[in-house]
């Protein structure tokens, strides 16, 4: 198991146990509470989830702070969520560990673990049981396809095979196409020509085959959509607070560059996304058609509207 989180040895502990009056509790109560740890931490090993103190601790607080916006619609919720982790470090690359399994990392962010993150966690919010575990488990579904982990190329890598998978669970709604946007095809084949720029694809074959046959079989989807740079301000009625919207890149085999989501800001359709010019998340002081007018590798947007349990 990687389990990098230290829960259960604050060295109050013991003190805590006095105030709790645990310790004048009969011997069979206390063989059945060191049991139900010991079962719970098992549980725990067997999801292979990655975490550290700091993790959970920002987990508890966002959660206490969240729960009074339980009655929130999701979308307004994702932005109070994606407003909590203002400010947090932009750092890329943070999922990148052997053998593949789940990480959890609330301290540091890039553009995509925000946007899974945000929903992950909002979605936890509005569950019947929002617990730490149920923010796992979240996660693992929007990551992965079909929700299991076997390697790393079971992960959702290319944005668009993102949006497909997560569209089939009924997670989220692709809107591209019906707020204006036009038919999209697909040419993927950046990850497995470019093998050495991913620490798990560079020895190993076998997955830059197996890489391979997803890009084809992602490309070969007639499903996607493409609003226009020239379109987005035209469109922009159709964007709501709370949708992913997603930095289709010109750039060859590659599908979208960045992600972020939707905001509306002084009358503006702007977005909040973690930003690796200034390496924090911040709501972006450019609308969004002035963001992507400067950016000359992007060629226009896709907007995802995540869905309601």
């Amino acid at each position: 198991m990687v389990y990098n989180s230290h829960c259960g040895t604050d060295p109050q502990s013991s003190q805590q146990k006095r105030h709790c009056g645990l310790d004048r509790q009969s011997p069979v109560l206390i063989l059945l509470l060191f049991l139900f740890a010991f079962l719970t931490s098992a549980s725990i090993q067997a999801q292979d989830i990655e975490y550290t103190t700091a993790d959970r601790q920002i987990f508890d607080r966002y959660l206490q702070t969240m729960m009074d916006s339980k009655h929130l619609e999701l979308n307004q919720l994702i932005i109070e969520t994606a407003q909590f982790f203002m400010g947090t470090p932009y750092v890329a690359s943070t999922l990148e560990k052997e053998p593949e399994h789940i990480v959890i990392n609330l301290r540091e962010l890039d553009c995509t673990t925000l946007v899974e993150n945000v929903l992950a966690l909002s979605r936890t919010v509005k569950s019947a049981t929002p617990s730490f575990e149920t923010f796992c488990a979240e996660l693992q579904r929007l990551r992965y396809r079909d929700g299991v982990i076997k390697d790393y190329t079971d992960r959702l890598h290319y944005f668009t095979d993102w949006i497909y998978e997560n569209s089939r669970k009924n997670l989220v709604n692709d809107m591209t196409q019906t707020i204006g946007g036009e038919p999209y095809p697909l040419n993927l084949s950046f990850m497995s020509t470019h093998p050495d720029s991913y620490a798990p694809l560079r020895t190993n074959s076998a997955r830059i085959e197996e890489i391979a046959r997803k890009e084809k079989e992602i490309s070969a989807r007639q499903t996607y959509g493409l609003i226009p740079k020239a379109q987005i301000e035209a469109c922009g009625a159709g964007m709501k607070d709370g949708d992913i919207v997603c930095f289709v890149t010109s750039i060859a085999g590659l599908d979208v560059s960045h992600v972020a989501l939707i905001y509306r800001n002084d009358g503006k359709v702007g977005f909040i996304h973690a930003s690796s010019v200034v390496n924090k998340v911040i709501i972006e002081p450019l609308s969004l058609s002035e963001y992507v007018s400067g950016r000359k590798s992007t060629t226009g947007v896709m907007i995802v509207r995540p869905l309601e349990e």
